[in-house]
């Protein structure tokens, strides 16, 4: 593991994102962008799964709002692993950091049971609320977590 580490942190990949300054900050930027537009997404969608706004049909909501939350994933996954490359060892060696890839994966295996098996539109009103309560815990959950890694040291 320590050689792999290693070798991703002396590609030119890593170099750049750990010298240049515009860099960082745009990356960085990006990886703001791809939470805030997951966040946005999964928040308002996970509000309708618990009961909120009845009138907007689930499935249509979930039409409009999946996609955004992909889109953010995705930006926020691959910029999420540019930034990693800034210091890979370091990463790795924090509990906290470790913590947020397991909240990921619980969260996106929430994601994945209820939208591959039965989708919102045939989910039971039971599915629905659990997929939307442990969808409003991870994902706030993997935020925190993603943010106190640039001030926590463990």
């Amino acid at each position: 593991m320590d050689t792999l580490l290693a070798w991703l942190a002396d590609t030119t990949l890593a170099e750049w994102v750990r010298l240049s300054r515009w860099g960082y900050a745009t990356v960085n930027a990006l990886h703001v962008l791809g939470i805030a537009l997951l966040i946005g997404a999964i928040v308002a969608l996970d509000l309708r799964l618990l009961g909120w706004r009845k009138r907007l049909p689930s499935r249509e909501l979930g039409r409009l709002l999946q996609p955004v939350a992909v889109v953010g994933l995705l930006l926020a996954m691959t910029t999420g692993g540019m930034l990693f490359l800034a210091d890979p060892s370091g990463y790795a060696a924090m509990p906290l950091f470790r913590l947020k890839l397991a909240l990921i994966a619980l969260a996106l295996a929430n994601a994945l049971l209820l939208n591959l098996g039965p989708g919102l539109a045939n989910a039971t009103p039971r599915q629905l609320l659990v997929g939307g309560i442990l969808s409003l815990l991870l994902w706030p959950a993997v935020l925190l977590a993603g943010r106190f890694l640039a001030f926590v040291n463990d």
